[in-house]
């Protein structure tokens, strides 16, 4: 299971809502065959020595294409009780990015970010962090991780950040419905869950 853990108490009342992300969590790390709780700083060679991780290329990594790829979007329909149409994929600026939509006006936004130091990844992620704000941090999600006042989930892991937009979901969605802040957080422990190397 996820040893995804808020660093800020949560409100009273909130327990369904957070048990409700917890069996979520579960599924997807059994889904996508693990946890995303990866602390490395960098990746595993074949020696089982740390190497660097690959910076931005000419074409989106592996990585970065399995959040719009088949595997996330059955994952986080598995999770969500919800099934997306998931858009063709844009890659603009290092940025790759794909809209998971619900009907005509429900979606969210999934996009991975790819740097090629880790000054440039800090830099993006904490420029991030001043851009959407902070409700709270993340402890055992990627290396770095925050949620935002509208529930977004913005998570670094080695020269990547992935950033779970749910700003657009209504205040209740999902099978059972719960809110977009525990969505985000589900999404995002999914998709690290299924990442693998750089």
């Amino acid at each position: 299971m996820s040893s995804l853990t808020l660093v800020t108490a949560t409100r009273p009342g909130r327990s369904l809502h957070l048990l409700v992300a917890l069996v979520a969590l579960a599924l997807a790390a059994s889904a996508c065959g693990g946890s995303s709780s990866a602390t490395s700083t960098g990746s595993t060679s074949v020696t089982g020595k740390f190497k660097a991780p690959l910076p931005a290329g000419k074409d989106p990594s592996t990585v970065s294409k399995e959040v719009c790829s088949t595997e996330a979007p059955h994952d986080v329909a598995e999770a969500l009780g919800e099934k997306a149409v998931v858009s063709k994929p844009t890659w603009v600026d290092d940025l790759y990015t794909c809209r998971y939509s619900y009907g005509t006006t429900e979606a969210m936004t999934l996009s991975v970010k790819e740097l090629s130091s880790w000054p440039e990844t800090y830099a993006y992620f904490d420029g991030l962090e001043t851009q959407l704000g902070v409700t709270r941090r993340l402890q055992g999600l990627g290396q770095g991780a925050f949620q935002t006042p509208n529930g977004s989930v913005v998570v670094r892991k080695d020269w990547k950040v992935l950033l779970v937009d749910v700003s657009q979901l209504p205040p209740s969605f999902g099978n059972p419905p719960t809110t977009p802040g525990v969505i985000g957080l589900a999404v995002a422990d999914v998709v690290l869950g299924c990442w693998a190397g750089d």
